[in-house]
């Protein structure tokens, strides 16, 4: 006796299979990113995505998107169109102390002169983070390069403020993660795609 379900079954099966490759995702400690994002109407595909570490403390998880992959800090600054960065927290921080840190992080891979042009912009960036006191194990933030609207800042699912217009700002965020003198540095293989 044949039983008319199973060719459906098989069918279904494969269209599940089919739509579960498209929306494949990264799991970092339980953070899950998908491999595929998209920004001001712009797809985007995961450069790579890793854990940044303080000691032996998993501090946050991080991605980086941008329209095609990129294998070197240079290429990912080159890189035309959106970009997005996207940090969930695995522990719970500070704001303001991690405003500080970005903004240490932006000083320490930059020349002097450049940094202090980018001082107003680091200023209200840290401003945004304080105003939040805390960020908790789960919180999400999204820093989204948009061309012709500038970087602009997500927390906690929210706009933050005005975006921040010089490309320059945002190429100092992403040298916090990716400059000579990365957060970390096996984060940082991790975001450019070179470790599994």
């Amino acid at each position: 006796m044949k039983t008319p379900f199973l060719p459906a079954l098989a069918l279904s099966a494969a269209l599940l299979g089919a739509s579960l490759a498209q929306a494949a995702t990264v799991d970092l400690a339980g953070v899950k990113l998908e491999d595929r994002a998209t920004v001001a109407g712009s797809p985007l595909v995961l450069n790579g995505a890793g854990i940044r570490y303080k000691a032996v403390f998993k501090v946050y998880a991080a991605g980086l998107y941008l329209a095609a992959k990129a294998g070197t800090p240079d290429a990912v600054l080159a890189t035309q169109g959106p970009k997005r960065i996207s940090i969930t927290m695995l522990r719970d921080i500070d704001s303001a102390e991690l405003g500080k840190l970005f903004s240490r992080g932006m000083e320490d891979n930059m020349d002097r002169s450049a940094f202090s042009k980018l001082i107003p912009g680091v200023l209200r960036m840290s401003q945004v983070f304080s105003a939040h006191k805390k960020l908790q194990a789960g919180d999400n933030f999204l820093v989204d390069w948009v061309p012709g609207t500038g970087a602009v800042l997500t927390i906690k699912g929210k706009v933050e403020g005005e975006p921040f217009k010089e490309p320059e700002f945002y190429d100092a965020l992403l040298r916090i993660w990716l400059g000579p003198k990365p957060a970390d540095h096996l984060l940082k293989d991790a975001l450019l795609g070179l470790s599994k």
